[in-house]
């Protein structure tokens, strides 16, 4: 059976050497072969214009590949309406709809902006995307090589039975070095919100999940289980509204 999906999901890229994929770039995974298929979940860092692809391997994700950001516009900050050139922030998901094989910037992958955090604010836009061809009025731009890559392993997760796949999008990796830095920025209330998400990652190599409640984030700790004992709880954490 994960033979005849992964065949489907080849059906849905263009024809290109997987061999030659799997061989190049080392990264901290260094048998890729074996996570072709698994879930995924990706991060993003605008100021380190960083995207990084992690896969699960066991109970936890593991960083598959860290890819340069060729291009995005509008600086920091949240995407609030059309037209102001802004690339989103926070916590989106994919699924199979979402991907664009047939893009005119290449290959792209559909985030899901307007979001329902992103409606119960009111903020609009459309065609937000990770695509390739290097250019951005919105979109998070890849070389055509690294959109290939990320393509791929989304496209084989969702194929596999991944539901959905979490993208979170973050202005800068959110230690305390930095969020101090930034502790003046205009939007450093918004910023406050994608922090436990944030951390939670770090700390279990897990994704948050996410819900929204009356225009704000809520950071519920996933519940973890680990050699199948019982889930450990964590009370949900309700923060600041954007301003």
């Amino acid at each position: 059976m994960r033979t005849i999906a992964l065949f489907f999901a080849m059906l849905l890229l263009p024809c290109i050497s997987y061999a030659g994929l799997l061989s190049s770039n080392p990264s901290p995974l260094q048998d890729k072969q074996r996570f072709m298929g698994a879930p995924v979940y990706i991060q993003i860092f605008k100021e380190e214009r960083t995207l990084e692809l992690w896969v699960k391997s066991g109970e936890k994700y593991q960083l598959m590949k860290s890819y340069n950001i060729c291009n995005y516009s509008g600086g920091l900050g949240p995407k609030r309406r059309m037209g102001d050139y802004k690339s989103p922030e926070g916590f989106y998901s994919v699924d199979r709809s979402q991907l664009k094989p047939d893009s005119r910037f290449y290959k792209a992958i559909n985030i899901g902006f307007p979001n329902e955090f992103d409606r119960q604010n009111g903020y609009n836009g459309k065609y937000l995307m990770i695509h390739g061809a290097c250019v951005s009025v919105g979109c998070y731009a890849m070389t055509d090589n690294g959109i290939d890559e990320i393509f791929q392993y989304v496209t084989a997760a969702l194929v596999f039975g991944q539901p959905r796949v979490e993208v979170s999008i973050y202005p800068f990796r959110m230690n305390d070095a930095n969020m101090a830095r930034h502790k003046h920025a205009y939007y450093a209330s918004f910023w406050k919100q994608l922090k436990p998400g944030y951390d939670y990652f770090m700390q279990h190599r897990q994704p948050p999940m996410v819900s929204v409640h009356n225009g704000q984030y809520v950071v519920n700790a996933r519940p973890y289980v680990s050699n199948g004992g019982q889930p450990l709880l964590a009370s949900n954490q309700l923060f600041s509204q954007t301003k």
